[in-house]
C-alpha cells in the first residue's frame, strides 16, 4: 500500500451519540478498533452522521463494513447482520436515524464507487431521543454484535486479500 493508497477494508462506524441508542455503530466501532489495533489492511472511520458526505472514503475500497443502528422490524437489541445491504434498501432505508447508511451505499453504486463487498453490522434501537448512553437492551447486545462484527471483518479481510468479493447469495460464516 503506498502513502496515497487506502486501506483495503474501510470500518466505518455510523450514528449520534446525542441520540441514545442511535450511538451503537460509534460504540461498536471503538471496542471493535480497541480489539483490533493497528493493522494497515484496515481504516476505522468515526463517519458519525455524514451520509452521503462519507463518499470519498468508499473509492478505492475492496470492501466496506459500516457499523450502525438498524430498523428493520426484528425486536429492539436484536443484532442484525445485513450481508447484501443494498437488497435492503428501501425509501426510509435501514439506519435508526433514516437513510444514513443506505443513502451513503445508494449513493457510492450509482457513482461507480462501492467497494466489491460491503456488508452492514448492526443493533435495532429500543431508545431513539436526546440524551448520552445506549439503553440496557442494546447495551447487553454489544457483545454479541462485536463478535459478528470481528468475524465479517476477518471474512471481508480474507476475500480482499484473495481479491473475491461476497454480495447476496454467498455466505458468510457467523
Amino acid at each position: 500500500m503506498t502513502i496515497d493508497e487506502p486501506a483495503g477494508v474501510l470500518v466505518l462506524g455510523l450514528g449520534n451519540l446525542l441520540l441514545r441508542d442511535d450511538g451503537v455503530g460509534l460504540e461498536l466501532l471503538q471496542a471493535l478498533r480497541a480489539e483490533r489495533g493497528h493493522d494497515e489492511r484496515v481504516e476505522f472511520v468515526d463517519g458519525g452522521t455524514q451520509g452521503v458526505a462519507l463518499l470519498g472514503f468508499l473509492g478505492g475500497r475492496r470492501a466496506v463494513l459500516i457499523l450502525d443502528a438498524v430498523s428493520t422490524g426484528a425486536a429492539p437489541g436484536s443484532v442484525e447482520v445485513l450481508r447484501d445491504p443494498l437488497a435492503h434498501l428501501s425509501p426510509q432505508g435501514f439506519g435508526a436515524h433514516g437513510a444514513n447508511a443506505s443513502g451513503l451505499l445508494a449513493a457510492a453504486q450509482l457513482l461507480g464507487e462501492l467497494p466489491a463487498s460491503a456488508a452492514v453490522v448492526g443493533v435495532v434501537p429500543a431508545v431513539l431521543e436526546t440524551g448520552v448512553g445506549l439503553s440496557g437492551l442494546v447495551e447487553q447486545a454489544l457483545p454479541g454484535a462485536l463478535e459478528s462484527a470481528g468475524k465479517l471483518l476477518d471474512e471481508l479481510l480474507d476475500d480482499a486479500q484473495a481479491g473475491r468479493a461476497r454480495r447476496g447469495g454467498e455466505p458468510f460464516t457467523s
